[in-house]
Order: structure tokens, then C-alpha cells, then sequence
């Protein structure tokens, strides 16, 4: 039984007593939600994860090779490094090299759960086969899907929403920046080509029996992401969502997990009416959003971009952040994009987790703040998100074990304010 099945018999699995724990929240609770669709249980080698209601923001990076630079070694460090700076999940969006392979040793390696896009690798091997990528045939997608879950891969991108008729929408409604989604174009190039509808949306149920065998979450694509705030909340982004949130009930029926993938490129006084509608639509499926990025003109800080949004996502009620790193628009990102990425990310879903109240959230930051008080740096460090960089940015110009830092020196207000109210009190 899938852990949806579970739930709904009323089974207080122990992937649910798990998160229950992490989250501090009761069991009954999480079991609940995991039967109505509103947390998802990934796992990774006995660990599981939590994603949905009433839990922790969670993170995902995405790393990979690409046609143009096959380098697994470097896919491995940025694993490596994710992993230590503490992200939820990795995705490999790999499309260079051989895929299984890269797909197998990033899924041994990794201590966190791993999503794919089992798509990619199908369109991938057809073109190796001296073939345009749209002679894919529906058999080798649900073979290659099939192959992903065999894998241990914990939650697959399926751009199931891009059909014939959001395609008519798109059409009758262009966009300045049209379709930037792979997966998206990847689907719409097919249905074009062969004159048919999407074979993940006409096989939607052969994808949930397969998702049912192995308890793959399915998180739906957003193939009509806007990649441009001019594009924002049109009628072929809303077209895609109504019909995930449809073909989300019909998961559900079949016993799959659902995760919902949103935009993309969203002007900020927009971000929380698409995180309301994603729940409304979608029955409160969690919300997994690239971003949201809040502005198109910062390439090369698109994880500022990214974090704006993506903290004000997260306090709406978006449940999973993917962060965006400074190479975005730009170029395959290196190891150190990859580490700012994420801890941008990592920033703005513990910002969200605060305005939200979750629980334990603000605890992290009292922490901090007495640490900072008592101008205990050793402590601060220890609370930091990223301890590395404050050790770096601490001793840069002094000794650690100064008393203040250089910012202020002999007129540090803290040290000040003490001293005068230790004098007149």
C-alpha cells in the first residue's frame, strides 16, 4: 500500500509517526493530512521527508550535466555540498552523458531524497536512436518512467497539464516569452509533431499505476510556466492549473501522491493569489514553486530574485521552495552557484516558516539572538545557517576571539548599552 492508502485507512504509518516527530506535531495529525492529499511522504533509503501542511518549508536543488558539459564529478561535488549545507532534496535534470548512469550514481550518493524528469531521458535516447526527439513513443515514456521508480528515485516532474486544449489557449493568447519550461516544449514539439494529445495526460492512469507500485510521488509539472512577469497568471498558466487540479483528485482516487508545481516568474503582488489558487484548484496539494522570481532584469542574482519570492510564497502557504542560483538564464551553474542557491533558498523558506508559524521556527532565532547579545561568537557560529561563511566573514579582519567585531569596534552599541545600564542601574 502506498502511504496515501495507509492514511486513509485510518493507519498511523510509521513514515508518519517520523515526521510527526521532526515537526512536532502529533501523529493523528500528519496521518490525517497525509489522507487528504495535503502532505507528501518522500523517502530516501529509510529516510522520509515531509512536504505540505503545518510542516517545515522544504528545499530542493537541482544539479545535472547538460549536452553541452558532462562532468559527473562535478554533479557529484555539488551533491555532496548540497547535501552538507542541508538541503530537503536534490532533482537530476541531467541531459548529458548517459542518463541511467549519472541517475544511479547520484541517487547511491545521495543522503536525500532525489526527484527526476523522466521525460528528458526519453526524448534524450530517442534522438541517440538517429531520431528527432518527437518520435518518442508512449511505450519508451512509460518505460523510462517505470525505470526511474526501479531506480529509487522518490518524485518524478511529469508535465502532465500540457494538452491540446492548453495549447489552444496558448495560441489564441501569446505570450512575450512563450514557453520556457524543457519538459513543456519537449510536450508540446510531440503533440504537434504526431497530432496527438499529451500521452501523459491521455495515460494518466498508466502513470498512476506505476506511481502506485513503487509510491512514487508524481509532483505535476508546470509545462506553462510564465518566464516573464509580462506572462504571469495568464490563461495558459491557469489552463494547466485547472487541469491539475483534476487529474490531482484522479491520483488520489488511485491512491498516488501529488505534489503541484508552480510559476516561475510572478510579479510580487501576484505571489499570493497563485499560491491561493494552486490550493483552492488543487485541494490544498502541496506547492512545490520555482522562485517565484519577482522581477526579470537580475540575471547573475537570480537567487536574490528567487529567495524574494520564494520567502513570500512560502508564508502564503507554498510548502517547497526550488532554489534558483546566480547562473540562471545564464550558463550550467558551478559548485559555489549551486551552494548560493541554496542557502538564498534555505533563507527565505526559514523566513516563511516564521511568518507561518511553524513550529520551532523562532526558536532557531532566539538562539541566535542571545548568542548575539552576549557577543558569544563561538555560539552565534553554532546557530548560523552557514558556519563556514560567518567563520570566514568573522576573522577577516581580527582575531575570532575579539571581544567585538569590526563593524562597530570600541563603539559596538551592545557592548555600550550594557556598560551604561550596568552604571545607572
Amino acid at each position: 500500500m502506498t502511504e496515501l492508502q495507509k492514511a486513509r485507512k485510518g493507519i498511523i504509518s510509521p513514515a508518519a509517526k517520523t515526521i510527526a516527530t521532526k515537526e512536532g506535531l502529533d501523529a493523528e495529525t500528519v496521518s490525517r493530512r497525509i489522507a487528504e492529499g495535503k502532505i507528501a511522504v518522500v523517502r530516501h533509503d529509510g529516510k522520509i521527508l515531509g512536504i505540505g501542511q503545518g510542516l517545515s518549508t522544504k528545499v530542493n536543488i537541482n544539479i545535472g550535466t547538460s549536452t553541452d558539459k558532462v562532468d559527473l564529478s562535478l554533479e557529484l561535488r555539488k551533491l555532496k555540498l548540497s547535501c552538507h549545507y542541508k538541503t530537503d532534496t536534490v532533482m537530476d535534470l541531467s541531459t548529458g552523458g548517459d542518463l541511467r548512469a549519472i541517475r544511479r550514481k547520484i541517487t547511491k550518493a545521495s543522503t536525500v531524497p532525489v526527484g527526476t524528469v523522466p521525460l528528458y531521458q526519453a526524448a534524450i535516447e530517442t534522438v541517440a536512436e538517429k531520431k528527432s526527439f518527437v518520435k518518442m513513443t508512449e511505450d519508451k515514456l512509460f518505460d523510462v518512467i517505470e525505470q526511474h521508480a526501479q531506480d529509487g528515485i522518490a518524485f518524478i516532474t511529469v508535465h502532465c497539464g500540457v494538452t491540446l486544449k492548453t495549447m489552444e489557449r496558448l495560441r489564441n493568447n501569446p505570450r512575450a516569452m512563450m514557453v520556457v519550461s524543457r519538459g513543456g516544449v519537449f510536450s508540446l514539439c510531440w503533440m504537434v509533431a504526431n497530432e496527438k494529445e499529451n500521452p501523459l495526460f491521455a495515460g494518466f492512469d498508466r502513470l498512476c499505476d506505476i506511481a502506485r507500485k513503487y509510491d512514487l510521488v508524481l509532483s505535476l509539472g508546470d509545462g506553462m510556466r510564465p518566464g516573464s512577469i509580462l506572462d504571469s497568471t495568464d490563461p495558459s498558466q491557469i489552463e494547466e492549473l485547472i487541469t491539475l487540479g483534476d487529474l490531482t483528485r484522479r491520483a488520489w482516487d488511485a491512491g498516488v501522491q501529488v505534489m503541484i508545481e508552480g510559476p516561475g516568474h510572478i510579479p510580487l503582488n501576484e505571489v499570493p493569489a497563485n499560491v491561493m489558487l494552486e490550493k483552492k484548484l488543487c485541494n490544498g496539494a502541496p506547492f512545490y514553486v520555482l522562485g517565484p522570481l519577482v522581477t526579470d532584469i537580475a540575471p547573475g542574482y537570480d537567487h536574490i530574485t528567487s529567495a524574494i519570492g520564494g520567502a513570500l510564497a512560502g508564508w502564503h502557504g507554498a510548502d517547497f521552495l526550488c532554489a534558483v542560483t546566480p547562473s540562471e538564464h545564464l550558463s550550467l551553474p558551478g559548485v559555489d552557484e549551486v551552494v548560493e542557491g541554496l542557502m538564498a533558498t534555505r533563507i527565505a523558506a526559514h523566513a516563511a516558516d516564521i511568518a507561518k508559524g511553524v513550529p520551532g521556527a523562532r526558536a532557531w532565532d532566539r538562539s541566535m539572538d542571545k548568542a548575539r547579545r552576549t557577543r558569544d561568537w563561538k555560539g552565534q557560529k553554532q546557530f548560523c545557517i552557514n558556519p563556514e561563511r560567518f567563520a570566514e566573514l568573522h576573522g577577516k579582519y581580527h582575531s575570532a576571539s575579539r571581544d567585538v567585531c569590526t563593524m562597530c569596534g570600541k563603539y559596538c552599541a551592545m557592548k555600550l548599552v550594557e556598560k551604561a545600564l550596568m552604571k545607572t542601574g
